[in-house]
């Protein structure tokens, strides 16, 4: 096996590591400095719509087929879309919605 596939798989790791690490560290460190102050607000509210983008940025990504020219990849990703918002309607949760999306896209990608 090459070496530069060790090295990309390192360096993949190191980057998951930081990415839940330092944001950890940084609130750890927040919430210390803001007990030491006696702060009422214990989260900046930026931090509370963080989240939502990143989730909102990923799902505008991943809803764009690899190959815009090919119509099965457009039919996947609509069964697909479909199929999790009506789990979601019935469950309100969220592990049912992403893994029947996933499986329904990755079954009309096969069959179709």
């Amino acid at each position: 096996m090459d070496n530069s596939l060790w090295i990309t798989l390192i360096l993949c790791a190191v980057a998951t590591l930081m990415m839940r690490m330092l944001p950890l560290i940084w609130m750890q460190r927040h919430l210390a400095r803001r007990k030491a102050a006696q702060a009422v607000e214990d989260m900046p509210t930026w931090l509370s719509v963080f989240a939502p983008a990143m989730i909102a940025a990923m799902f505008g990504v991943s809803l764009i087929p690899s190959d815009p020219a090919a119509l099965d990849s457009w039919v996947a990703t609509a069964v697909g879309c479909i199929a999790t918002v009506v789990v979601w309607f019935f469950t309100r949760s969220l592990g049912w919605p992403v893994f029947i999306g996933v499986l329904s896209y990755g079954v009309v990608f096969v069959l179709v």
